[in-house]
């Protein structure tokens, strides 16, 4: 049983457990990726990384009815400094999670280690700029960012496709709680990430919270200001986008 809602211009979904909301994130986003294959022969979809979403892309890389050879896949964010083997390295989790089990036509991924940290910026964004987004994946962080657009980098007018953040304390305390680093001094202070405007501007937005620690943040979302202050509130301004709740993360949402 699905429960649906209308915040302002964001269709909401509120499943029962973490399980249902995940095939049904499945399904939305099989959908969407078959679509474009059928009108243009191709896909191009980017793809979050974190525990929210492992369950979620379980599901969609077993789906037979999904020709990855015609999907080119993006990611959206990237510790400055990281190499692509490094356990919290986001290239590593997608090569994890989607490359080393379907085949993708390409997957172009933000390089942490380049020697040239703008120069890397610039190519990435020159790829996206020539690769319009079918289908962008969200997760929402637990002080309410998109990717690393954290609420002291957050700009829903962001002339920038791709640029450099300083991550916040908050951002820094979720990885690791997350268990990517063993402490904040550990966590890179600098990361790359895919503006707001490029993200929500995909023909379709996916976006997942699950679990209580996202709680705060949905509801800052979907019942606060739309703002920098909560990144996640621009959703609100996207027709073309869906969020995803199970009970604990729309806990605080009320009747």
């Amino acid at each position: 049983m699905v429960a649906q809602h209308v915040f302002d211009q964001l269709r909401v979904r509120v499943h029962e457990s973490t399980p249902a909301m995940a095939r049904d994130a499945a399904a939305l986003a099989s959908a969407a990726i078959r679509s474009a294959i059928d009108t243009r022969g191709h896909a191009n979809v980017m793809f979050a990384s974190g525990a929210s979403q492992l369950e979620f892309l379980k599901l969609l890389v077993a789906d037979a009815a999904i020709d990855w050879r015609a999907v080119t896949g993006f990611h959206m964010d990237e510790y400055v400094g990281l190499g692509p083997t490094h356990p919290a390295s986001f290239q590593r989790y997608m090569r994890d999670h989607l490359t080393a089990l379907v085949p993708l036509a390409a997957l172009h991924c933000l390089q942490g280690d380049a020697a040239d940290p703008t120069a890397e910026v610039a190519r990435y964004s020159a790829l996206l700029e020539t690769h319009p987004l079918d289908l962008c994946c969200l997760g929402v962080g637990e002080n309410g960012h998109l990717a690393f657009n954290d609420p002291p980098a957050a700009d829903f007018e962001d002339p920038l496709t791709v640029k450099l953040v300083r991550l916040d304390e908050a951002c820094k305390a979720q990885q690791v709680g997350g268990g990517h680093f063993a402490s904040l001094a550990e966590v890179p202070p600098v990361a790359m990430t895919v503006t707001i405007p490029a993200l929500v501007r995909a023909r379709s937005v996916l976006a997942i919270a699950s679990g209580a620690r996202k709680a705060r943040p949905v509801r800052d979302a979907l019942l606060g200001p739309i703002a920098p202050a909560c990144p996640a509130s621009a959703l609100r301004r996207c027709p073309q986008a869906v969020l995803l709740l199970d009970r604990d993360s729309a806990a605080l949402l009320g009747r």
